[in-house]
C-alpha cells in the first residue's frame, strides 16, 4: 500500500473519529439511528400486512400511502414546536402519543377490525409521527457550531445518511422476515418497541439539546442618540469634550439600550420568515418529492416480482441490496470534499440514480444482474440525501434549522406515498414489470427540478 492511500485511510478514519469526540455525540447518533427504525419498517410492514389480508396491491399501497401522507402532513409542525419549545419538552408528549398509537395500529391489524377502521387508525398513526433524522442532524449543527467550516458537519450528516440507509438495510430485511417467518402482522410490532426505547434515551440526553433561540425585540435607537451621532460623523468634526460628555449623559438616560451594531441589525426582518421562502428551498423540497417516489414503488414492485416468482423469503434481503450500496456512498461522500456547487452534485447523482434504475427495470427478472445494479445505483442515493440537508444548512437560518430539515423528509414522505399507490395500480392493471417503471420516471422528472432550483440559487444571486 503506498504511503498516500494509508494517508488518505487515515484521514477518513480521522474524520469521523473526530465526530465521536465530541460530548455526548456518540448517544444521541445511536438513540437517534434506533429511534428512526419504525421509518424503514412500517410503510412496508402495512403493504406486506395488508396484501396478506386482502390479498390486493393497490388497497395495501393506498393503507401504506395515507399513513405516509399524514406523517408528512405533521412533520413541518412538529418541527416548529421543536425549535420554538426545545426537543425534550415537545419529544415527550409527542413520542408516547406516537408509540399508543403505533401499538394501536398493530392490534387493530392483528385482529382483522374493519378496513376503514383500519384507515383510520393509519391516518392516527401517520399524524404522530415526527422526523427523527432532522433531530438528529440539528444536534449536530450545535454540537458542531464552534467549528471554523463545514467539513465536519458534512462528515456528519454523510454519516446520518449512511445510519439512514443502515436502518433501511436492516428494516425491509426484518419485516419481510417477520411477515413470512413468524406472522404477517408481526412485523408492526417491532417498530412499537424500537421508537419507544430509542426515542426515551434520545430525549433523556439534555447536554447535547440545541438552545432554543428566541427573537428579541430591541426598539430603534433614537436620531439624537449619541451612539448614532458618532457612528455617522467624523471624529475630528465632533470635538473630544462633547463627545465624552454626551456619551455620559447617554449611559444616565439610555442605560437599558444595546450598542449600535445591535441596533441596527439588518437581518431583524428575515427572523420571522417561512422556510419555503428562503432561495431555492421549494424547487429543492419539489425535486425531494418527486424523485422520492422511487424508492417506494422500487420496493411494492420487486415484491411483487418476488411473490410472483416464490421468493417471498428473499424479499428483505433483495431489497436490503439497495440500501448496502447507499451506504458504501455515503462513506465515500463523507470522506471526500467534491468539487462544484451543492445543486451541480445534485443534478450528476440524480443522473446516475436514473441510469441505475433503467437497468434494474430492464432486468427484473434476473435477480443476479439486477442486484449487481442495485448496489452500483445506490451508491448515489445518499449523497442526494446528503446534499439536500447540507443545502437546506446553508440556507436556512438557525432559529429554524429543525423546521428547514423536516421539510426534506416530509417531501420523501410524499413521494414515497405517491410511488406506492402508483406502482400498486400499475401492478394490479398490467404487472411488476410496469411498476419498474415508475422509479427510472421519477428520478429522471427530478433533474430538470434540480436544474431549475440550481438556476435560482447560483445564476441569479451572481445578478444582485
Amino acid at each position: 500500500m503506498s504511503s498516500q492511500t494509508a494517508t488518505k485511510k487515515a484521514s477518513v478514519f480521522y474524520q469521523y473519529s473526530r465526530l465521536f469526540s465530541f460530548n455526548g455525540a456518540k448517544a444521541f447518533c445511536v438513540s437517534g439511528a434506533i429511534a428512526r427504525l419504525p421509518m424503514s419498517m412500517i410503510a412496508l410492514g402495512i403493504v406486506l400486512a395488508l396484501n396478506h389480508l386482502y390479498n390486493n396491491w393497490t388497497v395495501a399501497g393506498a393503507m401504506s400511502a395515507s399513513y405516509v401522507l399524514a406523517q408528512a402532513a405533521v412533520t413541518p409542525v412538529y418541527a416548529k414546536l421543536f425549535d420554538r419549545f426545545g426537543q425534550r419538552k415537545v419529544g415527550v408528549i409527542a413520542l408516547s402519543a406516537q408509540v399508543i398509537a403505533m401499538i394501536s395500529f398493530a392490534f387493530a391489524a392483528l385482529f382483522k377490525v374493519p378496513l376503514v377502521l383500519l384507515f383510520v387508525l393509519a391516518i392516527v398513526m401517520g399524524v404522530t409521527q415526527f422526523a427523527f433524522g432532522a433531530l438528529v442532524r440539528t444536534r449536530w449543527a450545535y454540537t458542531l457550531r464552534a467549528e471554523d467550516d463545514d467539513s465536519l458537519l458534512n462528515v456528519a450528516y454523510a454519516l446520518e445518511s449512511g445510519i439512514d440507509e443502515i436502518v433501511f438495510i436492516l428494516g425491509p430485511i426484518l419485516a419481510a422476515w417477520l411477515a413470512t417467518s413468524v406472522h404477517p402482522v408481526s412485523q408492526l410490532f417491532v417498530p412499537v418497541f424500537a421508537s419507544g426505547l430509542g426515542g426515551a434515551w434520545f430525549f433523556s440526553l439534555k447536554n447535547t439539546q440545541p438552545a432554543v433561540l428566541k427573537v428579541v425585540e430591541v426598539p430603534t435607537a433614537a436620531a439624537e442618540d449619541v451612539d448614532v451621532l458618532i457612528a455617522s460623523q467624523k471624529e475630528d468634526e465632533i470635538s473630544k469634550d462633547y463627545a465624552e460628555s454626551k456619551k455620559q449623559e447617554a449611559k444616565r438616560s439610555f442605560a437599558d439600550k444595546f450598542s449600535l451594531k445591535q441596533l441596527h441589525n439588518h437581518h431583524s426582518k428575515k427572523r420571522g420568515k417561512n422556510v419555503l421562502l428562503y432561495r431555492g428551498i421549494i424547487p429543492l423540497v419539489l425535486m425531494f418529492v418527486v424523485f422520492n417516489m422511487s424508492f417506494s414503488a422500487f420496493d411494492v414492485s420487486v415484491t411483487a416480482a418476488m411473490k410472483a416468482q416464490g421468493l417471498d423469503h428473499f424479499i428483505g434481503m433483495q431489497l436490503a441490496l439497495f440500501a448496502c450500496g447507499s451506504l458504501v456512498g455515503a462513506i465515500i461522500f463523507g470522506s471526500h470534499k467534491f468539487r462544484g456547487s451543492n445543486w451541480s452534485h445534485l443534478i450528476v447523482f440524480l443522473t446516475g440514480l436514473t441510469v441505475g434504475f433503467v437497468l434494474m427495470s430492464l432486468n427484473i427478472d434476473r435477480l443476479m444482474l439486477m442486484s449487481v445494479f442495485e448496489v452500483l445505483s445506490g451508491l448515489c442515493v445518499s449523497p442526494i440525501f446528503a446534499t439536500g440537508n447540507l443545502i437546506v444548512k446553508a440556507t436556512v437560518p438557525e432559529e429554524s434549522l429543525t423546521e428547514g430539515l423536516s421539510w426534506l423528509p416530509t417531501a420523501s414522505a410524499v413521494g414515497c406515498s405517491l410511488g406506492s399507490m402508483a406502482a400498486g395500480a400499475a401492478i394490479d392493471s398490467w404487472s411488476a414489470h410496469a411498476g419498474m417503471m415508475v422509479p427510472w420516471i421519477s428520478t429522471l422528472a427530478a433533474i430538470p427540478i434540480a436544474t431549475f432550483g440550481w438556476f435560482i440559487v447560483m445564476v441569479l444571486k451572481k445578478r444582485h
